[in-house]
Formats: C-alpha cells, structure tokens, sequence
C-alpha cells in the first residue's frame, strides 16, 4: 500500500499563509489581543480559526515553489490584510476611551489614572471601565462572531496574492477613526452639557458670593452630579455603541 504524501508542502504552505492573516487579525483583536491573555490562548484561538476558515479558501492559494521570493510577498499582504481587520476592530472600541476621556474631564475626574487591563497601560479611569464594559457586552451579544464572519468574508474582499488597493484601505481606515471620534463624542454629548451648564452656574455663583470656596464645593457636587448622569444614560449609550459596532463589523462582512 502506498500513501501519497505529495501534498503536504503545499498545504503547509497554504496553512501559514492563512494563519498570517488570522493569527495578525486575533494579535489586534480588543478582547482575544490584550496583553493579560495568555500568549498560548490566544495562539490556540488563532490555530483553531485557520483550521475551520482555511478549507473553505484552500483553492484560492496557488503556490508556486519553484521561486521563493512570490511566496514571501504573499506571505506579507496576508499579514498585511490581517493587521487592516485587526485595526479596524481595535478603533472602533477606541471610541468607548474617547466617550471616557471626555466625560471624566466635563466631571472633574481627568486626572484620575488607572492601569487599563486590556492595555496594560495608564489610561483615565473611565475610560478604562467603558472600554471593559463595551468588550463584555460585544461578547455577551454574540457580536464576535461577526468577526468571524469578517475574516471568512475577507477572502472575497481580498484574495490571496492580491495587494489591497492602497486608496481602499486609506480610505477605511479613515473612516474609521473619524466615526470613533464621532460616536465617542455623542456618546459624552450628556456630559457636555453637563459640563458646560454646571461650571456656567459656578461663575455665576462666584460672582454672587465671592467669599464662597467655589472650586471645593463645586468638584464633589460634580463628581456626585456626574455619576447621577452616567447611571441614568449608561444603558443607552452602550445601546448606540453596539449598534455602531454592528454597523461596522457589518460592512466587513457584506455577506451577512
């Protein structure tokens, strides 16, 4: 009896190829790429996603081994292709750091520091709670399979071999920020007001009692205030920031 094991270079090649653009996309992931997960999980996660994605594309990757240099080339637009998903994902939860950048500001709170768990960095307390509280509810939703559905939908996006057009991505990427900007600020629009009408009436309250310590009576009201204001609008603010998350990972994956 005789096995034909022929095969096996080109789809080992294939396997790498797909694990490029899989592994870079999970390295960026929010959620499945921070840095307190285990460098092995999310290793395991990235093997066990080419392993279901890549026997649906196999044929697209055509090998050539005859030249090393092609198969090189490949290998950098995957990861290149897998890097644009991952970022993608990563600034569109930047937007939830941009709402709590803003609010903790408006509430006197700007300069409280805390050490962001997905990061591992400083970052401003609320925004670091916001940014735990938006990746909780994106997996409690079932919104990550959306970015499953992104990846298997990248390959008929992107093929493999074939650069991305530079304006395309350029473009997205764009989008993109500017839209996280956007959502983040109209996600803190309460807190704007807020701002803006409380320290409006400390001025006018300075003026009126001069002899009064405005700025230690103002900061714990606005703190206080401030919380008040985030308890009642919490539930609707992440509302609009799931549906901005659809939206997106939506528009990668136009097959769903």
């Amino acid at each position: 009896m005789r096995i034909d094991i022929s095969f096996v270079p080109a789809f080992a090649a294939a396997f790498m190829l797909a694990f490029a653009r899989i592994g870079t996309m999970v390295m960026l992931l929010p959620g499945l790429g921070e840095l307190t997960l285990s460098p092995r999980v999310r290793l395991t996660i990235a093997l066990v996603l080419t392993a279901v994605i890549l026997p649906l594309h196999r044929p697209q990757y055509q090998i050539d081994f005859r030249a090393f240099g092609p198969v090189m080339v490949m290998l950098g637009q995957e990861m290149l292709i897998g890097a644009m998903l991952g970022m993608v994902a990563r600034l569109t939860v930047s937007a939830l750091q941009v709402a709590g950048t803003v609010m903790a500001n408006q509430m006197g709170l700007g300069f409280v520091m805390a050490v962001d768990p997905t990061q591992g960095q400083q970052g401003i307390i609320l925004g670091n709670f916001l940014g735990v509280l938006g990746i909780t509810l994106i997996f409690a939703t079932d919104l990550h399979h959306l970015v499953i559905a992104a990846l298997h939908d990248s390959y008929l996006l992107f093929r493999p071999g074939e650069m991305p057009v530079v304006g395309d991505v350029a473009s997205l990427v764009t989008t993109t920020v500017t839209a996280a900007f956007r959502i983040g600020v109209q996600l803190a629009a309460p807190f704007l007001v807020f701002g803006l009408l409380f320290n409006l009436g400390l001025g006018v309250l300075s003026r009126l009692m001069p002899q009064m310590p405005v700025y230690f009576v103002g900061m714990p009201a606005s703190i206080l205030v401030g919380f008040l204001i985030l308890l009642m609008v919490l539930g609707a603010m992440m509302t609009v920031y799931l549906g901005h998350v659809e939206g997106v990972l939506s528009t990668l994956a136009p097959g769903r």
